[in-house]
């Protein structure tokens, strides 16, 4: 491997002002992360403009806070690393022209990220994971089932076809009156609910390995109204809570896994990895645990690189050798299954 050895990296697609540095793709030196899950909150979803002035407000402190936490200077780097896409432009933009700029001022290489690419790299941090791996992302833009023969070679066997999981998880979580994000509160409480008094389908696709959630969300939703329509204004039950939350992540999990077992067997691969903010779900993760004792081998990223983080955005730039400097990239092809 020629990469950097020292890559300090920048997140910022979405939501979250983030700077880490990262050595040899694997040891993680600092992870900053500033959330702005205040500046949201009240409109029950992430407002693309003020996400991006939240960005320009932090950028220049997550850096600080990353080379102070991790005892280094920018001269100290090998490299300049930054999320291009996908993600929100705005977002985007900060991130990549701050780091782009830190490069030019310490003459360091800029090396571009593909978003969905570092999601799957967050699985090389502090693991010796090695391709070739079946990845199953799951977030709140993007459910996919992604074989990664090579370092810089992965092939997108299936998708979701309508609403990402996270996406899902959100809506109903909202129609449930549990705020947002939902997809934790919902977690929560399935944990002491009943799976089994909502029946919800699970959907049938037209190509084997796509997914779909829009029916599952559909049901969901009615169920929900249905179940608590008889409580008018006065609070509904802390056990229907459960109870539509254990059905309706069953459900999710259940579908997840179908496929993805389905997928290992014909392509004969027996590692499989989680990766996307969805993969810190406590029923997905305890689902892929439960794999080991047939003769998978199991790798799952630490919670603090579940949801979006610079840390995988570094060790991605350190086992991608592709450079990718554009919002488009080559490193995804779909599989013609």
């Amino acid at each position: 491997m020629t990469s950097p050895s020292l890559i300090l990296a920048l997140e910022s697609s979405c939501d979250d002002t983030a700077c880490a540095i990262v050595r040899n793709g694997r040891e993680v030196l600092a992870s900053v992360i500033d959330s702005q899950f205040d500046v949201h909150e009240r409109y029950g979803g992430v407002i693309p403009e003020l996400a991006a002035r939240a960005h320009v407000l932090s950028a220049n402190t997550v850096v600080e806070k990353a080379l102070e936490q991790a005892g280094l200077t920018l001269n100290d780097m090998d490299a300049i690393a930054a999320t291009m896409g996908p993600g929100l432009i705005g977002s985007l933009l900060v991130g990549a022209n701050t780091a782009k700029t830190l490069s030019l001022i310490a003459n360091k290489p800029f090396i571009g990220v593909h978003h969905l690419y570092a999601h799957v790299a967050s699985n090389y941090l502090e693991s010796d994971l090695e391709p070739p791996f079946l990845c199953l992302l799951v977030s709140g833009g993007h459910t996919q089932l992604i074989h990664v023969s090579d370092w810089d070679r992965m092939e997108i066997i299936g998708e979701t076809l309508d609403d990402a999981v996270g996406e899902v998880y959100d809506k109903v979580a909202r129609e449930m009156g549990l705020g947002f994000p939902g997809g934790a509160v919902l977690d929560k409480l399935a944990q002491d609910g009943d799976a089994k008094r909502f029946p919800f389908p699970v959907a049938k696709t037209k190509l084997p390995f796509d997914y779909s959630f829009s029916g599952l969300k559909t049901a969901a939703l009615r169920a929900w109204r249905d179940a608590s329509a008889d409580y008018g204004n006065d609070p509904v039950p802390r056990d229907l809570l459960c109870d539509m939350a254990a059905s309706f992540q069953a459900t999710v999990v259940k579908t997840l896994m179908r496929k993805l077992l389905k997928c290992a067997d014909e392509k004969g691969v027996k590692t499989l990895t989680l990766a996307g903010g969805v993969s810190a779900n406590s029923a997905l993760r305890q689902a892929f645990v439960e794999l080991a004792p047939q003769g998978f081998r199991i790798q799952i990223p630490k919670f603090a690189y579940c949801t979006d983080n610079a840390a995988m955005v570094g060790a991605c730039a350190y086992f991608n050798p592709l450079n990718v400097n554009t919002l488009e990239s080559d490193v995804f092809s779909r599989s013609p299954l």
